[in-house]
């Protein structure tokens, strides 16, 4: 339990710990599924049950990892959901316009993220997800369980916030 504990402790993010979690449990289910009988009718029909558990299991490890729906098809966005907080700047993408990325110098994460302070969570949010991540609004509003309009509306008062900021 305590090796449990120390290898939840190095993840820092809530998603990191949920997959660990669900990992643990999926392969609880499968050595509940090795010790059945295949011959018993019961235990073949909880063989059935615990085999689509771990299939839910996985597919739901696989959302956490990439993001969306594992069979999606589209723009791969990883680790949508293992976002690292505003603190972690290194994590942050780099928001150059040109197509050659480059490292931020530590004054521009800085700069970025006292702006970035100024937005609420739902506005912060919304305008990662569009501007960084090049995220629809569509996808956006999917994602948080929003309308278009919402996130439209979020998304343009981040924008008037850092123009106030910055001018």
């Amino acid at each position: 339990m305590l090796t449990a504990n120390r290898e939840l402790a190095v993840h820092d993010n809530w998603a990191d710990r949920m997959i660990i979690e669900y990992e643990k449990g999926r392969q609880g289910l499968s050595q509940m599924k090795n010790a059945l009988d295949p011959e018993n009718i019961h235990d073949q029909k909880d063989k059935s049950q615990i085999n689509s558990m771990i299939g839910e299991m996985s597919e739901a490890m696989e959302w956490m990892k990439c993001g969306h729906h594992p069979g999606a098809r589209g723009i791969e966005r990883k680790s949508a959901y293992q976002r690292r907080s505003l603190v972690n700047m290194d994590l942050m993408p780099s928001l150059d316009i040109e197509p050659q990325q480059r490292e931020l110098t530590e004054d521009e994460k800085h700069a970025i993220r006292d702006v970035l302070i100024l937005l609420s969570h739902r506005e912060r949010e919304c305008f990662l997800l569009h501007k960084a991540q090049g995220w629809s609004m569509s996808e956006i509003a999917r994602e948080l369980h929003i309308s278009k309009p919402t996130v439209q509306k979020y998304i343009n008062r981040a924008k008037e916030k850092i123009k106030e900021k910055i001018i």
